[in-house]
């Protein structure tokens, strides 16, 4: 049984999907919370993307409540946090944490924060990158850019889609607040009754906070752990040699080994579930696999947009083309690290991919 702040109680059998237990197959209404366990709470905010939706959550934090990511900067996620506000009463908002730098995530931090004049916690690299990606609004598109992107492959219809859509992150986020207060791997923090520590991730973000607590025996996964979806792992023009990919599968490895199975796992996307380590066991097989296939693919040399049959059973449009781009760079990159793919740069300015 599930009871959400305004009372209402749904009450079904739990679920097990691909070796996962889902226990609340009854989603938060909008506007209003599910408890999933004491002094926890779980709202559902809407995106604008095929990805349509964001889990959110409230921490009892003494006297109010403490946020945990906070949804789009849109009018309507405005509105839905002011409904629940409404049932919150005379508790106020006493934080704002975030788990990370995308606007889905940080969005309405600074609108938050600026409300209830609380303090904004973060880590401090996703911080810093977050105001820097909020100054490209309104800016061109800078040619380094437009060269990335060349190189993997774009035609000359995409890569004006790319300078159309440049800088258009800042839309998404209200402003933040000049001060932070700073997260960072195995720091403790004390919200409400108990005791949370700071677990970081790398690869989807650069410093990617996940909130566990061994006492409730749950943790506030982020994107860092979703059930049904691999978050994306992406390289891009400002570091066109990173390599996400390795510490995505590195962070899968440590969260394995370090969150117990019987761990209620808050994601911020699809619903809480339980069975972390097969979940982390089939992210790193699902990356291995299309490594192994990319590998295979490079028999002839392959410019990154060729390789997306590898990775992708959905179909690629202009709508996610950039984001597919830069998770086949991500794989390509940590396949040259290993040793098993060569590139070379054409004299067109297009970069080849094969196998060594």
């Amino acid at each position: 049984m599930t009871m959400t702040l305004d009372g209402i109680e749904s009450v079904a059998p739990p679920r097990e999907r691909d070796g996962l237990h889902y226990p609340f197959p009854a989603k938060p209404e909008p506007g209003k919370t599910v408890e999933v366990a004491p002094g926890i709470h779980w709202i559902r905010m809407p995106l604008p993307f095929q990805l349509n939706h964001i889990n959110v959550w409230l921490i009892e934090d003494g006297d109010g409540w403490a946020i945990v990511d906070t949804g789009i900067h849109s009018s309507e996620s405005k509105n839905l946090w002011k409904q629940v506000f409404a049932h919150l009463g005379d508790r106020p908002i006493t934080r704002v944490f975030v788990t990370h730098l995308h606007p889905d995530h940080v969005g309405l931090a600074g609108w938050l924060t600026h409300k209830f004049a609380v303090p904004l916690y973060m880590s401090r690299t996703d911080y810093l990158l977050c105001r820097t990606l909020v100054m490209d609004t309104g800016q061109p598109a800078p040619e380094d850019g437009v060269q990335f992107y060349k190189a993997a492959g774009f035609a000359d219809d995409m890569l004006e889609v790319y300078r159309k859509r440049f800088g258009g992150f800042g839309s998404g986020v209200s402003r933040l607040p000049q001060s932070y207060r700073r997260l960072q791997d195995g720091q403790e923090i004390v919200i409400g009754k108990h005791r949370w520590r700071i677990v970081v991730g790398r690869g989807h973000a650069p410093e990617h906070a996940c909130f566990w607590c061994p006492e409730l025996k749950l943790m506030i996964s982020g994107d860092q752990i979703l059930p049904r979806i691999s978050s994306n792992i992406s390289v891009f023009p400002t570091e066109p040699e990173a390599n996400p990919l390795q510490e995505w599968l590195e962070s899968c490895t440590h969260l394995h080994g370090l969150i117990p199975d019987h761990t209620l796992i808050l994601p911020s996307h699809n619903e809480p579930f339980y069975g972390v380590k097969t979940r982390m066991t089939q992210l790193i097989d699902g990356h291995e696999e299309g490594l192994a296939k990319i590998v295979e693919l490079c028999a002839t040399p392959k410019r990154a947009v060729d390789v997306f049959p590898a990775l992708f059973r959905t179909k690629i449009t202009s709508g996610n083309y950039g984001m597919a781009t830069g998770e086949s760079l991500a794989h390509l990159n940590c396949l040259i690290a290993r040793g098993k793919i060569k590139r070379t740069r054409g004299n067109d300015g297009v970069d080849l991919y094969e196998r060594t």
